[in-house]
């Protein structure tokens, strides 16, 4: 959703459903291993990813009056077509690593590596400072989504750090946009 998106608000949007994905996933592993850390770090990723960090990029996208479109370097059709190669090429890379086929792992880890290909790919093909933000956080979730599936999850404290690194890095980011479209 996120390649092909040509508006703002389908960018943000898009990113709403992937967070709210990576909680579906976060919470499965917590349900599995009976981790309460894990519940606990669901919980966040729900509330801060999935309600608070679209809520500031809308927020801020309003506040800077940024433009509805996106600014392509590459049409719509293409950046599918790249993002499915991308994916392809996740795969053939988490088979290659050693994780093997089938396995819940190898899946995680093809779709971690996915995401944060996908997300470099949104940076790059993006010509508005708005969007390319969005695509460090589609990023962020990959190496969030590629950390716990290897590790089995995280140490609680390291997920803490890394939502409050995220939430900051998102107000921040608010505000120099904010001051950049004022210049």
């Amino acid at each position: 959703l996120m390649v092909i998106a040509k508006r703002t608000p389908a960018l943000i949007r898009g990113f709403r459903y992937q967070s709210f994905f990576l909680f579906l996933a976060t919470f499965l592993a917590a349900f599995n291993e009976k981790q309460l850390q894990l519940y606990l770090v669901s919980g966040m990723i729900i509330l801060i990813k999935v309600f608070l960090i679209p809520y500031f990029l809308n927020l801020t996208a309003k506040k800077i009056e940024v433009d509805e479109n996106l600014g392509l370097f590459v049409n719509s059709q293409l950046s599918l077509v790249l993002a499915l190669m991308l994916t392809f090429c996740s795969w053939v890379l988490s088979v290659n690593l050693g994780f093997g086929q089938g396995s819940l792992q190898s899946v995680a880890v093809s779709v971690a590596f996915s995401v944060i290909s996908i997300g470099a790919f949104l940076m790059i093909s993006r010509m508005k400072a708005f969007a390319q933000v969005v695509g460090i956080l589609v990023m962020e979730n990959g190496i969030f989504l590629f950390a716990s599936s290897i590790s089995g999850g995280m140490p609680f404290f390291a997920e803490i750090a890394i939502f409050f690194d995220v939430f900051i890095s998102v107000v921040i980011m608010g505000i120099f946009v904010y001051r950049i479209s004022k210049l």
